[in-house]
């Protein structure tokens, strides 16, 4: 009698054969049969008739560096199929930290990454100093899915450097020696890789870079050329690239060349994979094209370069729940803290309304990208559309709010103010920022049909106020498989992009494709009914902390290492899921 029977299922195995029905065995967290007709003798029977099953996702970009230490949800990764997370990444993180240092770590991430500070501050306990301290502090929680993490250059060089690094000085030989022993022991503590960030749009709360944004090619080789034995994977965000926060990037060719170049380098002497963000710039639309023709060149002369997009524009969510247009204006900051509902009567008032359309905004607080989301807003009025229900983030041109104020013979602003207040004030707007510079994700397209690439970017954990791309598994297949209006992807090759290949670039073997003697991490999809939800604000953070989450429905089950952690959408308590030291 086996644990657990999937039965009737069509199966996507990750490996991008064609899929296939059969029916799936599971035993002690391994797949032990895949069959046609299994007898129905198990524990528990799944009837996936009519659904797809497919291996867990393997999300390799996300930061739950902190939200791992006190949540063991995991959400918004844990309702859209992901089996295994990898944290760490950009260059910010918690390990390794000098005791009464612990708020220049926070700073960084709130700046980076939108995590409310005081949600870290009341959640992580800080009871380590060491990376592999933090890795021990890891191990003893129990999560819904697998977590593996980077070691981050902006807390080494914080750790080593003091002040120095964070105000991202040059680095002397001693430092740098110090920094590669700190990453050696991390990497044989069980770090999965090493990140660092060298954008200047990655600041921290007082607008400082992360720390390793200028770093100089001796310390970048020798942090590299550290993992070269164990196979971990660099993770950088690459230069040649500005703007504040990731608003209006655009490429400096120049040095995006010089980057690529000595990537390739490290990447050759010291066989080691770098995986990298790529993405269409608004001011150089064609640079992802260049990116790519470099990586296949590189890697047939022995790089293993693997650049990393994402599965649908970086996109900033607007709406009277969280930021929008008119957050600066005079009259709304009288009443911008009160609940939601009592915001919307206020706002409903036609004085109200005619007073806060006919203002000023008054000056940012702070260089933080929240603090500044009204100026990029107001500077980006042609390219803001209605998130739509169902969602859509592709959506047609003439939708977008100007072209609605144009054709209606109404002010755009006027138009904004009105459609955030539908549906009591909860409507949500879309303000495409990334991968959307030609108004369609065509590039994106581009990007997730080259062999070299990798998908993450999906951010889980992170820019709790402005987006929730952690719901991009599920959008991999509601909009690139079923329901684009346009080019889409097989569903074999999205399933591999999704698992297998994110798996195989960390080494994690044991999962990723659905073959006999791998892990038991499925997906049990009723395909022709998956449909995410709307995105909304909740305050579930400690300290009342903040966020977006987004679910879907479709998910019939979701099985990490055997254990059911979610069923018809809706989380068991199951908590099947540990800390992954190193590669498998």
């Amino acid at each position: 009698m086996h644990d657990l029977l999937i039965r009737h299922g069509r199966i996507a195995d990750g490996t991008g054969r064609a899929a296939y029905e059969a029916d799936l065995a599971i035993d002690a967290g391994i797949i032990t049969e895949i069959e046609h007709g299994l007898a129905p003798r198990a524990k528990r029977v799944i009837d996936a008739r009519g659904a797809i099953v497919t291996p867990g996702f393997v999300d390799i970009h996300t930061h739950y560096d902190g939200q791992a230490t006190w949540d063991d949800l995991l959400d918004p990764s844990a309702s859209h199929g992901v089996t295994t997370v990898i944290a760490g990444n950009c260059g910010v993180g918690f390990a390794p930290v000098r005791p009464g240092s612990e708020t220049e770590l926070v700073e960084l991430m709130e700046g980076v990454e939108d995590i409310p500070g005081i949600a870290l501050y009341e959640g992580i306990e800080w009871n380590w100093e060491t990376f592999p301290q933090y890795l021990d502090l890891l191990a003893t929680k129990r999560w819904s899915m697998d977590v593996g993490t980077h070691i981050p250059h902006g807390a080494v060089r914080a750790y080593v450097m003091g002040e120095r690094g964070i105000r991202n000085e040059a680095s002397s030989a001693a430092d740098v020696a110090q920094m590669a022993s700190i990453t050696r022991d991390a990497i044989a503590a069980g770090a999965l890789g090493f990140s660092t960030s060298r954008i200047l749009g990655h600041q921290s709360m007082k607008g400082l870079p992360v720390p390793g944004t200028f770093a100089g090619e001796d310390e970048v080789f020798a942090l590299g050329e550290t993992m070269a034995a164990s196979g971990s994977v660099f993770e950088l965000v690459p230069g040649g690239s500005v703007g504040q926060g990731g608003m209006r990037l655009g490429a400096n060719e120049a040095q995006l060349e010089a980057e690529l170049e000595w990537m390739a380098r490290l990447s050759r002497r010291a066989r080691l994979p770098i995986t990298f963000l790529v993405v269409e710039f608004q001011e150089n639309p064609d640079a992802w094209k260049h990116v790519l023709k470099f990586v296949t060149a590189a890697n047939a002369s022995g790089a293993r370069l693997y650049p990393q997009t994402a599965a649908r524009p970086g996109g900033l969510l607007l709406g009277f729940q969280s930021n929008h247009l008119f957050q600066r204006r005079p009259t709304y900051l009288e009443f911008a803290k009160l609940p939601l509902a009592e915001r919307v009567a206020r706002l409903r008032r036609p004085e109200i309304r005619a007073a806060i359309l006919a203002e000023r905004d008054l000056p940012p607080l702070s260089a933080s990208i929240n603090d500044a989301l009204h100026i990029i807003i107001g500077q980006s009025l042609e390219d803001i559309f209605p998130l739509g229900n169902p969602v859509d983030y592709e959506p047609p041109l003439d939708t977008a709010v100007a072209v609605q104020a144009r054709r209606d013979g109404v002010d755009p602003q006027a138009r904004i103010y009105d459609l955030m207040l539908e549906n009591d004030g909860r409507a949500m707007l879309l303000l495409p920022t990334l991968n959307f510079a030609r108004r369609n994700q065509d590039a994106l397209y581009g990007m997730l049909s080259d062999p070299n690439t990798v998908v993450g970017l999906g951010d889980g954990g992170a820019h709790c106020n402005l987006i929730c791309d952690a719901s991009s598994t599920t959008y991999l297949l509601t909009h690139w498989v079923r329901g684009r209006r346009g080019e889409r992807l097989t569903l074999e090759h999205a399933i591999k992009k999704q698992c297998a290949d994110n798996a195989d670039l960390y080494g994690l073997s044991d999962r990723g494709r659905l073959t006999v003697g791998r892990r038991a991490d499925v997906n049990v999809i009723d395909f022709d009914r998956l449909e995410l939800g709307q995105p909304y604000l909740t305050h579930d953070l400690p300290a009342g902390g903040s966020r977006f989450l987004q679910g879907a429905r479709g998910y019939r089950a979701t099985v990490v290492a055997g254990e059911i952690t979610r069923e018809d959408d809706r989380d068991t308590g199951a908590r099947p899921g540990r800390l992954l030291r190193g590669r498998r």
